[in-house]
């Protein structure tokens, strides 16, 4: 008789002698065959007595324990997380469920289950000697110190602050146990300094646009400061543009940060409908300078303050039908910008986060009469990853909304498709045709939706690939004659690719309402 053999009738037998027994003496009989390392007749009998007695608390603890020595790690946090509902005074299942999510890396969901306890008690924080940034800039960062405990709130704070800098496009803050039962935190983290980490990223990130005619210069971290220049210079005669932009921190305190930006733009404008019927054409010149104050807050919340004086001038124009009068003027523009953002919901053990952003505009335009117009857009933004640890089957789901009140200019209006200045994309939809923009629909009023899921590929940390299928459906009013009137929705296929730290993806689309297909090629950081 083979082993295997054996063991299936070893396990019949046991579970057959399990019957009727009391939820006293399951526990007990899984206590003795858990003593003796048989791990699978052990958790057969907590399961009987949890079946018996659902209330009782000892069999999720127990079967979390099983299944920890089985090494099925999110099998035993899920149990774990049950016999802590049932006595959450049980400070020892707090600590394992705890220990369980910081095996696993997922930093949030231990602090979750240690602080209440009153852990974890950090000695010390250590910051590589490596980094270039300013160390009182850096500290001010942190939002925990040592000789104290690292709360859950304390590290989501830290994490915004570092994510304003802008200068760490990679970092980790993890614990180091030591023998007492107390932790060191160690930041570990890659830092953008100038033009790249060496001639080859540099070369890589600035010319990562020359396909489309455009080169992509930024330099980071001025004077070790976290003051970033990012700019853009593109030549295509369609759709000439060039911008700088200018970001630090105020008074070298990393919870607030300023931003300035002048925008140049000269395109040509072939307005369609979505069957791609020729509409009406123009040539739009607009200049903006901007400036704004945002601040990191305290990782649940955070907000940004501001304001763009611009002036626009539209030029052999052949107006499209219904194309109200009022769109295409020539006019200088004072707008005020606010945003915020809050934190919905957040379920560490679960890795699921959801948050939602606020966007209003308000602006004057200098015509003849004066106008004013405002912009307000929602967009609910949830982030779930299914495994326990990693990244891997990372699902994204995106909702927008927008609404135009009063008569924006045309450079104003809402753009629901793929282009290279706009950021609300349906991925069969392309925002320009022949290489000018209008084959996207546009208007006053549109909703989004967006969902995909990534598959990773392959990862070495210089060189990444992911597989990311998705679907999308959105619509635009027809208030300006440009809208989409139906329904739109599209499906297709992502491959991201990251290099030397700067990001491909290769979109294959396809338009379920009139079957067109669309490949597109995008880059960013």
């Amino acid at each position: 008789m083979d082993a295997a053999r054996r063991t299936a009738i070893v396990a019949v037998c046991f579970a057959a002698s399990l019957r009727a027994q009391t939820p006293d003496a399951f526990y007990n009989q899984g206590l003795a065959q858990a003593q003796q390392q048989h791990w699978d007749q052990a958790r057969t009998a907590f399961l009987a007595g949890q079946r018996a007695n659902p209330s009782d608390a000892r069999f999720p603890l127990e079967l979390g324990g099983v299944a920890f020595k089985q090494k099925r790690n999110a099998e035993a946090a899920k149990w774990l997380r049950r016999a802590l509902h049932r006595d959450p005074s049980d400070t020892y299942t707090a600590e394992f469920l705890a220990t369980v999510y910081f095996l696993e890396g997922n930093l949030d969901a231990a602090l979750k289950y240690w602080n209440p306890i009153g852990k974890p008690h950090i000695t010390a924080l250590a910051i590589p000697p490596s980094l270039r940034v300013d160390p009182i800039l850096l500290d001010h960062a942190f939002r925990f110190s040592p000789a104290a405990t690292l709360q859950l709130s304390d590290l989501r704070a830290t994490r915004a602050r570092l994510d304003a800098l802008g200068i760490f496009p990679s970092y980790r803050i993890r614990l180091d146990a030591q023998n007492d039962q107390q932790f060191s935190a160690r930041f570990d983290a890659a830092e953008r300094n100038g033009f790249g980490s060496g001639k080859l990223n540099a070369l890589v990130s600035t010319f990562r646009g020359i396909g489309y005619q455009a080169i992509r210069p930024e330099y980071y971290n001025l004077a070790n400061a976290s003051v970033n220049v990012e700019s853009l210079l593109r030549w295509d005669s369609n759709k000439r543009r060039g911008s700088v932009s200018v970001s630090g921190p105020l008074r070298r305190d990393a919870r607030y940060r300023y931003h300035a930006c002048v925008d140049v733009r000269d395109e040509n404008w072939n307005l369609q409908n979505p069957a791609s019927k020729p509409l009406g054409s123009l040539h739009m010149r607009r200049v903006a300078s901007s400036a704004a104050i945002s601040s990191a807050g305290n990782g649940l919340w955070s907000w940004t303050a501001g304001g763009e004086f611009s002036h626009r001038n539209p030029r052999d124009i052949q107006p499209w039908p219904a194309a109200p009068a009022s769109t295409l003027v020539k006019a200088f523009q004072l707008k005020q910008s606010a945003q915020l953002r809050r934190t919905l919901l957040v379920l560490p053990e679960h890795r699921f986060t959801s948050s939602a952003l606020l966007s209003t505009d308000v602006a004057k335009l200098w015509t003849a009469p004066s106008r004013v117009f405002s912009r307000v857009q929602l967009t609910l933004d949830s982030l779930w990853l299914p495994r326990i640890s990693g990244e891997d089957y990372a699902t994204h789901l995106q909702t927008r909304a927008g609404k135009i009140f009063g008569q924006a200019p045309f450079d104003e209006l809402f753009m629901l498709g793929m282009e290279r200045d706009n950021d609300l994309w349906l991925r069969a939809h392309v925002g320009s045709r022949d290489g000018r923009k209008g084959s996207a629909p546009l208007g006053q009023r549109y909703f989004a939706a967006t969902w995909d899921v990534d598959k990773i590929l392959y990862d070495n940390g210089l060189l990444s690939l992911r597989l990311s299928p998705f679907f999308d459906v959105g619509s635009m009013d027809s208030s300006v004659g440009l809208g989409s009137r139906k329904w739109l929705f599209d499906t297709g296929l992502q491959a991201k690719v990251r290099i030397l730290g700067v990001g491909f993806a290769f979109i294959y689309g396809k338009d379920l309402r009139t079957g067109n297909n669309v490949f597109y090629i995008v880059e960013g950081r």
